[in-house]
């Protein structure tokens, strides 16, 4: 960024902005209040303050007014965005698209704490993303591997720490949550992109601190599928979709018309936007979808859409991107929104946290060795919710 404004070049300045922006909300969203107004200070300020959740947001979105703004300007540097830009090749039309995405996503975080409302998120995702094309994602190669490639394919072969795939995932996508009305379905087509089940006839996911079982109290069997779309060396990390985008435009359009987490029924945009994001993301992982979005417990009818049918597909969706737990709590956990949602089981019934849902992230102990003082000032319960919560 400062090497943007040395140069006076606004549209590298606007790529910086837009890539600060995202992960201020990532950091945000997962530990609250973090550094930022104090932390490129250096040496001057060896322990920076955090700033709030609010003064947070509050820069996340001048950052992308600031980004759009100079994207729809001129740049006389003479120094162009190109193959250095390795999320979009230098195509300043897509960074747009993805500034005003983006934006949608937060103000989206902040309709139920009344900060924003669906229409301001209608007017950004208007001018969003528009295929699969736009998707901002990072790429990987054999000499910069994927990370969840090395986290689990990797470290499972290897006999190291790995994850299975829980049962909300698998359930919400073999009909136990949402159950198939066509004999032609027995599975979401892509649940064999993310998972395998090892060959077995049914797919069962494990049950969170169940030890291994699945909700009907035998084995679990699904585990991250080798060379899926996720896991593969060379795998892409998304961090936003065009789909994710049709989801946020249902939701927020499914809420402008006045739904509820248990109202039945929405308008024409909203269903609309609802299919288009199952199609983008049938699309994007490479499966044929149409069995799945003829059958009628997906194609509802505009007159039987819940928000539960959004968040079930954008759930599904968003795999493994941690957009999921924000939705988590803008709903507060509810089985209303998130159907078949149950609390992790716990071996100690009177344990701190038992019967509890996690709401943020302990801070690394690379901060707390580094600046414990303000570390503690701002840690919180893992409890305890973030402001946009409350």
């Amino acid at each position: 960024k400062e090497k943007s404004v040395a140069q006076n070049a606004p549209h590298f300045g606007a790529v910086a902005d837009i890539l600060t922006a995202i992960n201020l909300g990532i950091a945000t969203d997962t530990w609250d209040n973090i550094p930022f107004s104090q932390a490129s200070l250096g040496l001057d300020n060896l322990s920076p303050a955090f700033d709030t959740q609010e003064q947070i947001y509050t820069q996340i979105f001048t950052l992308l007014d600031g980004a759009i703004a100079a994207l729809q300007g001129p740049d006389d540097s003479g120094i162009s965005v190109g193959n250095e830009d390795l999320i979009y090749r230098g195509n300043l039309d897509k960074w747009l698209r993805a500034a005003y995405t983006i934006k949608a996503r937060y103000q989206l975080h902040l309709v139920n704490k009344g900060v924003t409302s669906p229409n301001d998120v209608l007017a950004s995702i208007a001018n969003g993303f528009t295929s699969n094309a736009d998707n901002f994602a990072m790429f990987y190669d054999e000499r910069n591997i994927n990370p969840w490639y090395s986290s689990e394919v990797l470290a499972r072969n290897t006999g190291n720490f790995h994850r299975d795939i829980a049962s909300q995932l698998v359930s919400s996508m073999n009909g136990d949550n949402y159950p198939f009305t066509s004999g032609a379905l027995t599975i979401d087509p892509r649940l064999p992109v993310f998972a395998s089940n090892g060959g077995a006839a049914e797919w069962k996911g494990f049950v969170s601190g169940g030890e291994g079982l699945a909700p009907d109290g035998t084995d679990a069997n699904t585990t991250f599928v080798e060379n899926g779309f996720y896991t593969s060396i060379d795998s892409p990390l998304l961090l936003i979709s065009y789909a994710e985008a049709m989801f946020i435009k249902a939701e927020a359009a499914f809420l402008a018309n006045g739904g509820t987490t248990t109202s039945v029924g929405a308008n024409t945009d909203a269903y609309a936007a609802y299919m288009e994001g199952i199609s983008a993301s049938m699309a994007m992982y490479g499966v044929d979808g149409t069995a799945y979005m003829a059958d009628t417990s997906v194609d509802v009818g505009e007159a039987n859409l819940m928000l539960n049918h959004i968040m079930k597909e954008k759930y599904i969706h968003n795999f493994l991107n941690p957009e999921t737990f924000v939705d988590y709590r803008r709903y507060n956990f509810s089985d209303d929104v998130f159907k078949g949602l149950t609390i992790r089981q716990e071996a100690d019934a009177d344990g701190d946290f038992a019967g509890q849902w996690f709401r943020r992230a302990n801070y690394p102990s690379s901060e707390a060795n580094r600046n414990n003082a303000v570390v503690q000032a701002n840690q919180q319960s893992p409890v305890t919710p973030v402001w946009w919560e409350n």
